[in-house]
């Protein structure tokens, strides 16, 4: 069974870009993918604020993120960039904690301005971290409610986002082929 790791970089509990993820994780579970939703307000701010690389949490997330086949990395907008409290989660983990996985970036934010957010701040330090990034999902506020189920009404962004949870799926099965041809040859 494939694994997913999702990481919700929203500081706030019940974020609309939480509802996003939580919609996608169960998209993907209808697929047989099993996933582990991982936010970042499970680290405390003390491991975060000192860079305690040696912390057991951030130990449990990188062998989450080690025993997975995709990632989705997740962030609303704030400042025109991701959270620094995602950034400063990345930051603690090991440099290529995502080399060769397929990773999917996706971000939420106020206004159609910001989905540049998406290119110019977030898949850079995905890609210095070794991910094989995917081009990612940019949704709206307005696009999102916090109380619908699907918590997106916009066929447009269900479309992208199908897509993109597509090409996630794609990848990963590729990356096991891949790997499965690779123990064929040297068996």
């Amino acid at each position: 069974m494939n694994k997913v790791v999702i990481l919700s970089g929203s500081p706030a509990p019940g974020s609309r870009t939480e509802k996003v993820l939580q919609f996608m994780g169960d998209k993907l579970q209808e697929h047989g993918v099993s996933v582990k939703i991982i936010s970042v307000r499970e680290v405390s701010p003390e491991t975060l604020f000192h860079a305690d690389f040696q912390a057991r949490e951030i130990h449990r997330i990188a062998d989450f993120l080690a025993g997975a086949d995709g990632c989705i990395v997740a962030s609303p907008v704030y400042n025109v960039s991701l959270t620094g409290v995602l950034k400063a989660l990345l930051d603690v983990l090991p440099r290529d904690i995502f080399s060769g996985m397929p990773v999917l970036p996706m971000m939420t934010g106020g206004t159609e301005k910001h989905f540049m957010a998406l290119d110019y701040a977030l898949k850079p330090v995905l890609a210095f971290m070794k991910g094989d990034i995917l081009r990612g999902i940019y949704v709206m506020d307005k696009q999102i409610s916090r109380t619908g189920n699907p918590p997106i009404k916009d066929e447009e962004t269900l479309r992208r986002m199908d897509g993109q949870l597509a090409e996630l799926l794609g990848r990963m099965k590729l990356k096991e082929s891949t790997l499965c041809g690779d123990a064929e040859v040297k068996g």
